[in-house]
């Protein structure tokens, strides 16, 4: 069955496409810096947003209108499939992500909720095989359900324990049916509320442990994915132990995990953080720690995960400079984290705003490719330290200098180098020069 007879396949069109359905600049088969457009993003559709959410707030009910909504319970899972893919196959999107709760219904029990996993699981394993679409990174949902209120591995119950890990062996299970290049942790209720319930260092010590039952069992099955970890600073809880890039590599170091993890980093939980994206890519690319990334943006007014589609150019630039630097993303992706505003609730507005997020990356990549190919801010960058590649500040870089040594060598300075400018606001007119080029 087909659920989006009125849309083409989209197709690229140039900048100068007047059609809302064409891409104006993902092009897939274009090479920028040595890789297709399609080999550099591994563009990915999150099973939630597209095919599962319902335009819900806290302030209203659902106003999504989808064609599959006539169905209910497994009809209406095995629908979500086939729509899934029909949309995968018309955006040219070759990857796809998900929760074990989005593919399949939870059921009466865990027995059924794994029955009803192997129901869809087989038929999504036909659809990838029948198109060759892949499986970027799946995960289970261990926040939702009331039985996680007081959170999954981090819990003070340890039955609400036992079955997170049910649901993580399953989930493992299912990556490595499926072949999954990666397998996600997104600790939606891994934190606290308030320190006067809280023994902090037994849910971190239990959830380190079960990160680390997770790496032997991949072990014991063959799943060779990459494991990744999703950094979220607060909501649902307070205070979550994995705050972002810093603290989760820090808590990945402390127990020795950091061998078998990356992190999955999303816009709009790094703007939860109080940073900026590329500085949370930083953070992990100069660790060795960049995975995948889940592509969004938050609303700067708002102070919650709004999780919109990326039309920001500015931060897309900056996003794909940071992934040029890492020398690619492999086999990590970029997956639409997004999900259409609750006004825009038409099956079209699922195109549309596909298409606004790849075009934005897009554009982004090109511009991104330019500032290094130039070497913009390489150039600048090595010249404002140029201090620390000769005489004493070599000699601090290398390892040679003491503390002794520096205050010898200031003591004797007469004539110590004077401060130059950042020149911040030239480097900022020079990167728009290079997005309006």
């Amino acid at each position: 069955m087909a659920y989006f007879d009125q849309i083409g396949k989209i197709a690229y069109e140039g900048n100068d496409s007047k059609n809302p359905f064409a891409f104006k600049n993902y092009n897939p088969s274009e090479v920028i810096a040595g890789k297709t457009m399609e080999e550099h993003f591994r563009f990915g559709m999150a099973y939630w947003h597209t095919l599962v959410a319902g335009g819900s707030d806290p302030f209203g009910a659902e106003t999504a209108v989808r064609p599959w909504d006539k169905y209910t319970g497994l009809d209406l899972a095995k629908a979500r499939v086939e729509a899934g893919f029909e949309f995968m196959d018309k955006m040219s999107l070759p990857f796809f992500c998900f929760h074990d709760i989005d593919i399949a219904p939870e059921g009466n029990n865990l027995r059924e909720f794994q029955s009803n996993i192997d129901v869809i699981v087989g038929l999504i394993e036909d659809q990838m095989k029948a198109t060759g679409k892949k499986l970027l990174w799946n995960t289970a949902n261990m926040f939702t359900n009331p039985r996680y209120m007081h959170g999954a591995a981090s819990t003070n119950n340890a039955d609400v324990y036992a079955h997170a890990a049910a649901q993580i062996k399953k989930g493992l299970e299912v990556g490595k049916r499926l072949g999954a290049e990666n397998y996600v942790f997104w600790g939606g209720r891994e934190g606290y509320e308030t320190l006067l319930n809280t023994d902090m260092q037994l849910e971190q010590d239990n959830l380190a442990r079960m990160f680390q039952m997770a790496v032997d069992y991949a072990k014991e099955i063959g799943f060779d994915a990459q494991f990744l970890i999703e950094p979220k600073p607060k909501e649902p809880t307070k205070h979550q132990y994995d705050y972002d890039a810093a603290t989760t590599i820090a808590f990945l170091q402390k127990y020795g995990l950091d061998k078998h993890f990356k992190l999955n980093l999303e816009a709009n939980h790094a703007t939860l953080a109080g940073h900026t994206f590329d500085h949370e890519i930083r953070v992990a690319r100069t660790n060795g720690m960049l995975g995948s990334l889940d592509a969004n943006q938050g609303d700067m007014l708002l102070g919650w995960d709004t999780d919109e589609f990326p039309t920001d150019i500015y931060d897309a630039t900056l996003t794909m400079y940071e992934v040029l630097k890492n020398g690619g993303i492999g086999r990590g992706g970029v997956n639409f984290d997004a999900k259409v505003r609750r006004a825009s609730f038409e099956p079209e507005d699922l195109f549309l705003s596909h298409i606004a997020g790849m075009d934005t990356y897009a554009k982004g990549l090109r511009v991104a490719a330019k500032l290094i190919e130039d070497r913009v801010f390489d150039s600048f960058i090595e010249t404002r330290y140029s201090s620390f590649s000769e005489g004493i500040g070599a000699d601090v870089v290398s390892g040679k200098a003491t503390l002794s040594s520096l205050a010898e060598y200031a003591l004797n300075n007469e004539n110590p180098r004077k401060n130059i400018s950042g020149r911040q606001e030239q480097l900022k007119a020079t990167l728009n020069q290079y997005i309006y080029a």
